[in-house]
This record gives C-alpha cells, structure tokens and sequence, in this order.
C-alpha cells in the first residue's frame, strides 16, 4: 500500500510539472525589439480629438520620421519607437499603444496593419495581434507558434496639462 501511495504522489508531480512547463509556454514576449524611445504628447483636447482615438476600434499609426500622421505636431522631443507607435481604442473605449514593427520580423521597416477582422497583421509573416481587447497578443502564424506579442506602451494623463502621454 506505501508503494501504490508513493507511486500516485509520484505520477501527481509529474503531472503539475508538465501543466507548469505548459503554463510557461503561454507567455507572451512582448519585449523582442530594440529598445528605442517613446514619446508622444497631445497638448490639447483639440490635439487629441483631432490625431487620437476618440472611440471603441479606432487606431492610428504615429511615425516621426515618416511623418504621420500629417500635420501632427512632432517635436524635438518627439519619439515614436522602433517601427512607430500605433495607438489604439480598446473595445471599452480605452486608449492603448503598441510598437507598430512585428516581433517576428524585428525590422523597423515591417509594420503591421490593421485587417478587416480589426486584428493587426504583418504584411511579411502574416502573423496576427488582437490590439482592441488582448493587449497585443497574438492570434495566429509564427508569432503565435513563437509566443511572440507586440511592444506594449503607457498610455498616461499628462503632469503639465497635456491630454494624453505616451512613453516606454
């Protein structure tokens, strides 16, 4: 009878360590690019009703070397990330922003768009990212296969006034 007990005990780690090692597989990397600075300010409502996201799905992509979007004030100051800041509307209204370079590319030059299905996807790999409600995690191709998520920014009040600051 001990050895039956030991032999179930045995089998019962085995098994909580096969689900820990499965737990672990589900993390998302979401840290795979370069570190480059982030930094976006919306001085006014009027900045932020015109260039951010007043509504549930809206998205828009911020490149200061690009200049995008036009007419966006870039300051010296100004950062917009590796491949850009792509800044998003949460299904709840949310503001929520994301480095617009995929993971699985690592290249500044290969941005992800926004598909019909309101996922962002690589035009390269095809991988997908939900950005409305999963925080940037991905849904399907390499980066799903890689745990690979998209770079996630904060999207604060500003200290002096400004409506909306964004920074890594």
């Amino acid at each position: 009878m001990p050895r039956l007990r030991l032999s179930k005990a045995l089998l019962i780690l085995a098994v909580a360590a096969t689900a820990m090692v499965g737990v672990s597989c589900d993390h998302v990397d979401n840290k795979r690019l370069p570190v480059v600075p982030v930094n976006l300010m919306f001085w006014t409502q009027a900045d932020w009703d015109t260039y951010g996201v007043t509504g549930a799905g809206q998205y828009r992509i911020f490149n200061k070397e690009k200049r995008t979007p036009a007419g966006f004030n870039y300051l010296a100051s100004s950062y917009t990330g590796f491949g850009g800041v792509l800044l998003c509307s949460t299904f709840l209204g949310e503001p929520v922003a994301y480095d617009a370079a995929c993971p699985v590319e690592c290249r500044a030059d290969v941005v992800v768009f926004i598909n019909d299905n309101y996922e962002a996807e690589c035009p390269r790999c095809h991988s997908r990212y939900d950005v409305f409600s999963l925080l940037g995690g991905c849904i399907s191709g390499e980066a799903a296969e890689k745990g690979y998520g998209l770079q996630v920014y904060t999207v604060n009040p500003g200290r002096n006034g400004e409506y909306m600051v964004i920074y890594n």
